[in-house]
């Protein structure tokens, strides 16, 4: 996939490095993200770090997850937030977080979450504090939202249609790597596990001390990384796997994976939807 020649913001090219949006084809001049105020010093490093690495940086269109919804999706979420009394851009706490999710319940099914979905919903708010600052930003807290909306209104084919190039791509390649006899099927199991792959991105430290080693994506089962401590903790002993005997074609498999590839957009190492286990 080529990106533009021309940074987005002054649609000029210069012999300055532009770094690419690793969903879009987008490439950007630093200094004009931070001249429009949309690069602060805290997130440069991120920036600068990640755009060449294949783990790759979103920029400020793609990271917002928002923009996926139409005007009457992002009315019906802003007036959700008035009714259960949400206070706009401030952080939510597990409790804040419980207490929002049961009002959310009893607006459209009349009763509170039970003790299953209140845990569900527990561990998705630990999902979106991977520091344990006991805290969710307003940043991850509605790109969570925005998310869930589209998967409850959108289609699958609808969907797929907001995947890019990149991203049909990315996909693509981790369908094959998996495909390890080349019959173009892999196994349920294969496939539930690449739902949680697509949101491994280093946490800040680690760019700081090793970029080269980056990656974004499901990796495949012989891939000598796939081998580590993290990808060792996603796996479920075969006998115990319904989901093994499962065949998955790439249309199915791009279909059950495109929420969660459309939920990782953000720079945010916040996972906004927690797949199942």
């Amino acid at each position: 996939i080529t990106n533009d020649e021309m940074c987005e913001i002054c649609e000029v090219w210069t012999a300055e490095s532009l770094y690419p949006c690793r969903i879009c084809s987008r490439v950007f001049h630093d200094g004009c993200l931070r001249r429009m105020g949309y690069l602060r010093n805290d997130n440069t490093l991120e920036l600068t770090e990640m755009a060449h690495t294949e783990t790759g940086w979103s920029c400020y269109y793609c990271d917002n997850l928002n923009l996926l919804l139409t005007q009457e999706e992002m009315y019906s979420l802003m007036e959700m937030f008035s009714q259960c009394k949400v206070i706009p851009e401030c952080p939510l706490t597990l409790d804040d977080f419980l207490h929002y999710k049961h009002l959310v319940n009893r607006q459209l099914q009349d009763k509170s979450l039970s003790d299953d979905l209140e845990e569900q919903v527990t561990l998705q708010f630990s999902s979106m504090d991977p520091e344990k600052k006991g805290q969710v930003e307003w940043g991850d807290f509605i790109s969570h939202e925005s998310i869930c909306l589209l998967q409850k209104l959108r289609t699958e084919n609808s969907l797929l249609r907001l995947l890019t190039a990149k991203e049909r791509e990315r996909t693509r390649a981790t369908f094959l790597s998996l495909d390890q006899d080349n019959n173009k099927l892999i196994n349920g199991s294969e496939c539930r596990r690449a739902q949680h792959g697509w949101f491994r991105k280093q946490s800040k430290e680690a760019v700081s001390c090793n970029v080269s080693i980056s990656h974004v994506g499901p990796m495949s089962e012989s891939s000598p990384a796939s081998s580590t401590s993290g990808k060792s903790q996603d796996k479920t002993p075969l006998t115990s796997d319904p989901d093994e005997g499962r065949q998955v074609s790439w249309d199915t498999f791009l279909k059950e994976n495109a929420i969660f590839i459309l939920a990782a957009r953000p720079n945010s190492s916040a996972i906004h939807l927690k797949p199942s286990v």
